[in-house]
């Protein structure tokens, strides 16, 4: 039986009448509102999504090879990342990256930097870069840089 018959036989797994109904009914899913229901059939007192409980997430060492190191005319570094598509895992990777080595002189070259982030979006990668204090260029390394 393949996934999506299953799925068919069953009512659906995500867009379930029952799911649908629970949600309309204040619950996040259709198994909350039938443990409720169980739980209130045994007069049983329970507490639903009342209390929080903090934790913290354990931190990643991750890694990141810049595409070039580029010397200037001036001996000065910098660092190119050549990007098509700029996806989200990438613009907060690089986000951490530059918070954590300010050092460094990171900038782009999109193939096309007003592209925007997403289908959804009408933030454009040039934009992003703007916000987030990057430089960024179209196609090539400019001229301007290479002589800074």
């Amino acid at each position: 039986m393949t996934q999506t018959s299953k799925h068919k036989k069953f009512g659906g797994v995500r867009n379930s009448k029952v799911r649908q109904n629970a949600i309309k009914n204040g619950w996040r899913s259709g198994l909350e509102e039938t443990l409720a229901a169980d739980l209130k059939s045994k007069g049983i007192d329970y507490e639903y999504e009342q209390h929080v409980l903090k934790f913290e997430v354990p931190s990643r060492i991750a890694r990141y090879t810049p595409d070039f190191y580029i010397k200037t005319k001036s001996g000065k570094t910098i660092i190119v990342e050549s990007k098509g598509q700029f996806k989200v895992a990438n613009r907060q990777s690089m986000i951490l990256v530059k918070k954590q080595h300010p050092d460094i002189d990171l900038r782009f070259v999109f193939s096309r930097s007003e592209d925007t982030i997403s289908k959804t979006s009408k933030t454009t990668y040039a934009m992003w870069c703007d916000k987030h204090g990057f430089l960024y260029a179209d196609r090539k390394v400019p001229e301007g840089w290479l002589n800074e």
